[in-house]
């Protein structure tokens, strides 16, 4: 450019010095030939920009692009227990990371991947057998991997490919497929307390990690209905493949747990962007639990295993209005609602969740999110109920204190979310959760019995009255209580102390995003 200028200027100078026709006519000569040197510098330079296009295309799909997601939470958690006792953490440190991979080859294919690690501040010391507090038992189970508290290892939390066609079976109608660990947790309005993207599921039933497959259709190309799809989805939570060097490798073993399969489907009616109405359907084959006998051992501190229970089936119908204007203030406030339904299909002897009948739970949900005036950042207030057999498979629910949304009871939350700066964001949550039956966060076993928690309240009150458990026998011999009395007193008093009754979280956290 600088020569070009140069060249241009000589021209100038050369043209107003020169007096004669003659030198006229050399100028005019010398003009034309440096134009068409600056045409072939011109030629040039687009070549030079047109292969850095193809180096920079190059690398873009030679590389996975990284991103960080990283969270320091404190907790306040506690525990209010059916004997009166209280359990608390003042302040319960932890670290959330995600790192992020994502990679298109082509326009239509895109991997994703998200590694993470999700642990207390400080050392895991042992208990007293020497085994470390964490990492085991339920910790380890597949469907709350990377939202339990752990060690220092980093873990796959999902990985996947995605394929977005256009026109399928020459329809012009758009899909997708994908296979891989699935974006499964955070779904459909769970998304908006943790200030994320929404996922694939509908976050009031489905909130667990999984391995499978799924394929969505978009039938509003087709019918000119906004948003309208139809989603397929499957997943496996478990596997009774058996260990390696086990004489039969990987052969099933019958003696463990059936594998655990679930499969849905997602139908948006509508969601033009404003207004978004999602339902969706499933059935889970084989799911876990304890029956009576393996529940009595846990609950003494003894070793316990878990069978398969029977079948569960659950259905949701969720609708969010994403501004409640087209422009001021209610163009950002959030308002939504959410009903949902469960049933037990036991196979069992001794039936699920307690019952050798078929048993159904609902639960309804409400919620809201605003901006807040002057102070910026967003404010939000949920609410959610649940009935006595209510039972959903929310339990990577991101709550220290178990899952809200499963609550055989009430849950209200309220939360303030404020970005600081680019990618730095600011949060502070309140979640109390008041449980009216048992079994809230339990399995599809005896683990999930429902039990009025102010009958074991009372009778925990009843017994220490009469001097404690051990003097249960001579209330039966005096004739003040029946030995069937006393048996059922008994076993509510040894519950009580393992029974929450409410429970409260105060989380607040500083996040790094980018």
């Amino acid at each position: 450019m600088k020569k070009l200028i140069t060249l241009s200027l000589v021209a100038s100078t050369t043209l107003a010095f020169a007096s004669t026709a003659s030198d006229v006519k050399f100028l005019k000569a010398e003009i034309e030939t440096l134009k068409e040197e600056v045409a072939k510098l011109k030629g040039t330079d687009k070549k030079i920009k047109k292969t850095l296009n193809k180096v920079k295309a190059h690398d873009a799909k030679d590389n996975i692009k990284w991103s960080a997601d990283l969270r320091t939470s404190v907790d306040n958690i506690s525990y209010d227990t059916a004997d009166g006792a209280t359990h608390e953490n003042s302040a319960l440190f932890s670290t959330r990371l995600w790192l992020n991979m994502a990679y298109a080859p082509t326009a239509k294919l895109i991997f994703k991947g998200q590694l993470a690690y999700n642990k207390a501040f400080g050392a895991t010391f042992p208990t007293a057998n020497g085994m470390p507090q964490r990492g085991f038992g339920f910790d380890t189970f597949d469907w709350i991997t990377n939202e339990s508290l752990t060690g220092n290892e980093m873990k796959l939390r999902q990985a996947f490919w995605l394929y977005m066609g256009d026109d399928f079976l020459g329809s012009g109608m758009g899909w997708t497929a994908s296979v891989g660990r699935r974006p499964s947790t955070t779904g459909f309005l769970s998304n908006l307390r943790e200030d994320d993207a929404a996922q694939s599921p509908l976050g009031h039933v489905i909130d667990v990690e999984f391995d499978g497959a799924s394929s969505q259709f978009n039938i509003g190309d087709l019918t000119g209905v906004p948003g309208m799809s139809l989603k397929f989805c499957f997943g496996q939570g478990s596997t009774n493949a058996s260990p390696r060097f086990s004489g039969t490798d990987y052969a099933e073993d019958n003696t463990v747990l059936d594998d655990v399969k679930l499969a849905g489907i997602i139908f948006v009616p509508y969601d033009d962007g404003q207004y978004k109405l999602k339902t969706t359907l499933f059935r889970a084959w084989d799911v876990p639990g304890m029956d009576n006998t393996n529940m009595m051992s846990a609950m003494a501190g003894n070793a316990y295993a878990m069978s398969t229970m029977g079948d569960m089936d659950g259905a949701a119908a969720s609708f969010l209005i994403d501004g409640l204007s087209d422009d001021g203030y209610l163009s950002d406030v959030k308002l939504f609602a959410s009903f949902a339904w469960s049933n037990t299909r036991p196979s069992h002897a001794e039936g699920m969740l307690g019952s050798l009948e078929e048993e159904s739970g609902t639960s309804y949900w409400f919620g809201l999110q605003a901006p807040v005036p002057g102070l910026g950042g967003k404010f939000g207030l949920e609410y959610n109920h649940g009935s006595e057999y209510w039972r959903p498979f929310t339990y990577g629910e991101d709550t220290m204190i178990g899952s809200k949304l499963a609550v055989r009871g009430d849950a209200f939350e309220a939360y303030y979310t404020k970005e600081l700066m680019k990618g730095l964001s600011f949060s502070i949550r309140y979640t109390m959760i008041d449980y009216e039956y048992t079994g809230s966060n339990g399995f599809f076993g005896a683990g999930g019995t429902p039990m009025l928690i102010d009958d074991i309240k009372n009778a925990a009150t009843m017994v220490n009255q009469m001097g404690g458990l051990n003097n249960l026998n001579a209330a039966v011999a005096a004739g003040q209580i029946t030995a069937e009395q006393a048996a059922q007193l008994g076993m509510a008093a040894t519950m009580a102390p393992s029974v929450v009754d409410e429970a409260h979280d105060i989380r607040a956290y500083i996040r790094y995003r980018f």
